[in-house]
Order: structure tokens, then sequence, then C-alpha cells
């Protein structure tokens, strides 16, 4: 038998429950990966409060890093004992095993452990597609990424400057700015004191930016577009204040005839090849030292204790990334 978290109905923290289960057999072309650290990331909580539907009951979670337990028929990219990561598994990955499609694996190379894997491989991936294909920085280009402290924030710091490119990131205290500027960020913005489009606007002498990454939503989805230039392109990722609804077309025309654009990484991540270039780039990244990715021991969690991990996620009380550990 084995342990996972589970919901059988959608709300708060408090409907994920500690359930047992049977350890998963592996179907064809699955692989039973036995979890050794988890990922928590946002996205989480939206499939857990019913934003993102789901069926139910449910597990919880897309992302960890583990050892191959066992097989299903067909499979050959990976043997039983291969040091594995994944971020786009069918939901469960809260769980101490969890069978996966083979074709979502990545072989984890050894120099990185499964903390570091399972901390930084959705996070990384997804600033893999923001930066590297949605729209590409370039070096010494200026661009807005919202906020620069959290998890995925972090990583596009440390990307941009290894890109040579200068990232404003908005944030919400001195100190997630002085977190921020560590990474890498070229200048922060605390939203909470100061007015962001007119910052960025001093910023760039009154040019603004041609991109602007924002993962915040509702809160921010007018600021982000007062920041952009004349065509500038909006990339809205992510939902943490609320989605983003109700959009009058004409405010792009009315703000400089603006591009918006809402991916996610699995419109970017759609095969196998695209899965080992985007991995491989992060890995390199990860192992020239360009990107480090650090989760302070209050952000380690025991996988039965998934519910103060969100209600901690939620509070914005976190910075960078955070793990349940099996």
């Amino acid at each position: 038998m084995a342990k996972r978290i589970q919901i059988s109905q959608h709300g708060g923290p408090e409907v994920m429950q500690w359930v047992e289960v049977d350890v998963p057999e592996p179907q064809a072309g699955e692989v039973v990966v036995e979890n050794k650290a988890i990922g928590i990331n946002y996205i989480d909580t939206y499939v857990r409060s019913g934003l993102y539907p789901a069926s139910l009951p449910s597990g919880l979670g897309t992302e960890a890093a583990g050892v191959v337990k066992s097989i299903g028929a067909g499979v050959t990219a990976v043997k039983p004992g291969d040091r594995v990561v994944y971020a786009q598994s069918a939901l469960g990955a809260y769980s101490e095993f969890h069978a996966v499609q083979a074709d979502k694996l990545a072989i984890l190379p050894d120099s990185i452990s499964f903390e570091l894997a399972a901390a930084s491989f959705l996070k990384g991936l997804t600033v893999h597609y923001l930066l590297r294909q949605t729209y590409v920085i370039q070096p010494d280009e200026i661009f807005l990424f919202q906020a620069a402290a959290g998890g995925v924030g972090l990583i596009a710091c440390q990307w941009a400057k290894a890109l040579g490119a200068h990232l404003i990131g908005t944030v919400g205290s001195a100190e997630k700015a002085e977190r921020a500027k560590k990474a890498g960020a070229w200048a922060t913005i605390n939203y909470r004191e100061e007015d962001v489009a007119k910052r960025v606007s001093e910023l760039t002498n009154g040019k603004k930016v041609r991109v602007v990454y924002d993962s915040v939503g509702k809160d921010t989805w007018e600021s982000s577009l007062d920041c952009l230039q004349r065509r500038g392109l909006m990339v809205s990722f992510g939902n943490s204040s609320g989605p983003v609804s109700g959009v009058n077309l004409g405010i792009l025309n009315q703000k400089g005839s603006l591009y918006v654009t809402r991916p996610s990484l699995n419109g970017y991540v759609t095969t196998r090849e695209a899965l080992i270039w985007a991995s491989n780039e992060l890995f390199s990244m990860i192992g020239s030292g360009a990107i480090k990715v650090d989760v302070p021991e209050q952000q380690k969690f025991a996988l039965k204790d998934a519910q103060q991990a969100h209600k901690t996620l939620e509070s914005r009380g976190t910075q960078g990334s955070s793990l349940l550990i099996p």
C-alpha cells in the first residue's frame, strides 16, 4: 500500500485528504515512479479550488522527481532504477508512487538532486517557453516580469541575466526585492508602494517595454498593459490573483494596438523531442551554475502536510519554490 493526497470535493486546503491506496501497476506506455521530492505549484491550487475542473475524486500535482520502480509494455526510454523527473503527468504527483506516461519523463543527471529537480523542473520549463519561445528575449532587452520573487520569477531573473537581458521585476516587499536582485533582476518595483507603469516608463526613459510576462492575472492586467510599447505583447500565463475575465478587446486598441497571448507549457512541450530539447537547455543552465534554486527549509513540507503547504503558498508567504517530501 501507499499514501497520497486526494480531493473528493473542490474547495480550500481543508479538502485535501491523506489516504491509503494501492501502489499502481504500470499500463502500456507508463512508468511507475517512486517519488523522492514533489514540486508544489500554484496551478495545484486552481485544481483543488475548482478553477481548473477535475473529475473527482482526484489526486493533485503533476511534478516530481524520483526513481523508476516499474515499467509497462512498450517502454524503452527508461528502466527500473533510473533517476527521473517529470512535470506534465496526469494529476496525482502528491503521492508516494505515481504512474506517469513514459514520454513525460526526463532522465535526471546525477549532478542534480531530487529536491533541486522537483523544485525547478516545471518552473524552469515554463521560463524556457516564455523567454525562448513565446517571445524570444534578446541581449540588452528590457522587459517586465510580474511576481519576480516567486518560483518562476526567480528562475526568470537568473535566465534573463544569463541571456544578457534586463529584467524589471515586480515584488511585494523590500525583502523580495533583494531576493530578485540577487537572482539577477536588473531593477525591481514594489507594487505595494510604487506605480508600476510609471516606474517602468522612468526606467526605460519613456520607451516602456516590448513584452510583459504576467502570472498574477486579474489584479495586474491593466497595469501590465500600460507598461507596453505600441504593438507590444502581453503574455498572461497565470491567475494567482484570479482569472482575467470580461475583457473588452477595444482596450488593446486604445493602449496601442497591443497583442495578448495566454500560453501554457502544454501548448509548447507537445512531443518528447520538445521535452528533451527544453529539459536539456534547463539542465545545462543548472549545470553551469547560471540557475540555482534553493528551497528554504521552512518551505519543505512532509507530504501528509500538504494542507499547510497550500495555506502557506496562498498567503504569499513563500519565496521561490516549495516542496512536499514523501
